[in-house]
């Protein structure tokens, strides 16, 4: 039976991430339970113009503070480019990757604070320091593992610069992390997933906002060891993405966009996998019974985040999981 204050423990990326996390924190907060601990992708982090990006880290952390553009769905509301428009008449940056006056200052002081010689784990900690977030943030790893796309013509394009500047209309043929092998997890990760009472998958990009968090060498072994139960939500609906081009980065990996063959990707715990639970979308009840025969448990609730009370009605469904 889960415990009424649950220590739960979150992997998230995207957007989608960001809107899952809210819900997690409205739930949490309704039963009196402590703050979870969200473990970030970081594998869409880059240098450019001579500072350090970590888009993820920064859509969950505007979500959190509530000051992110939910029209856009990144960078900050009522955010302005001057700057960004300096940049480009230099010739500096990339004229498709915009960076808001207000997000630039953000990645201004994260880049002082890496050079001063704090991790990316204590900068995370002093960014919370400003805004109170209700939430503990991890990065996956203290290391730089940037998320590279091998092209099916053999080229081979930063992960921003295939899916902001090409819309992931360029057929990818794998996905790599250079370095990622001998990364280790960030302090705490482990902790957090050992004292865990739940650990959700949020229902982000499973290859490029989930896989890279699984990837770092001891995340996974943890996720298998842990007594925690692990449950999943479903990034699909209706046999569609909710939201950005997974289906791109699916099909390269050989898994179908389908509700069902995402859990298998990440597999049942009791077949060496991940999940102990799925949660499906209404419109995917059909898949249940799949999801069941691959040994992991399906639960069926609206999955709809179209705003924060809805995203914490699914963060209870997943924790009853």
């Amino acid at each position: 039976m889960l415990s009424p204050q649950p220590r739960v423990v979150v992997l998230a990326g995207g957007v989608g991430g960001s809107k899952f996390t809210l819900g997690v924190r409205a739930a949490l907060r309704r039963l009196g339970a402590p703050e979870a601990t969200v473990v970030v992708n970081t594998g869409d982090d880059l240098w450019l113009s001579g500072v350090r990006l970590q888009p993820d880290v920064d859509s969950i952390t505007y979500a959190l503070a509530g000051v992110n553009d939910t029209v856009r769905g990144w960078g900050r509301a009522g955010d302005s480019e001057r700057v960004n428009e300096e940049l480009q008449a230099w010739g500096a940056g990339w004229p498709w990757f915009t960076l808001g006056d207000l997000d630039l200052g953000t990645h201004l002081a994260r880049t002082g604070w890496l050079r001063e010689g704090l991790t990316p784990t204590q900068v995370l900690e002093r960014m919370a320091e400003r805004w109170p977030l209700g939430i503990r943030m991890l990065p996956m790893t203290d290391s730089e593992v940037d998320t590279h796309v091998l092209l099916e013509d053999g080229r081979r394009l930063h992960f921003q610069e295939w899916w902001t500047r090409h819309r992931a209309q360029l057929t990818p043929r794998a996905f790599e992390n250079p370095g990622i092998t001998d990364s280790e997890p960030a302090p705490g990760v482990a902790d957090a997933l050992a004292d865990a009472d739940v650990v959700l998958l949020a229902p982000s990009n499973p290859v490029v906002s989930i896989g890279p968090i699984l990837a770092v060498p001891g995340i996974r072994d943890a996720l298998r060891a842990t007594s925690a139960r692990v449950v999943g939500v479903s990034p699909i609906i209706g046999g569609r993405v909710v939201r950005g081009m997974a289906d791109v980065c699916l099909t390269a990996i050989g898994v179908e966009t389908s509700a069902a063959a995402v859990a298998r990707h990440y597999g049942a715990r009791s077949d060496d996998g991940l999940l102990d639970a799925w949660l499906l979308a209404e419109e995917d009840e059909d898949a249940a019974a799949e999801v069941e025969a691959a040994g992991i448990g399906a639960v069926v609730e609206p999955l709809w985040m179209r705003d924060e009370e809805a995203s914490a009605v699914i963060a209870e469904a997943a924790l009853r999981a």
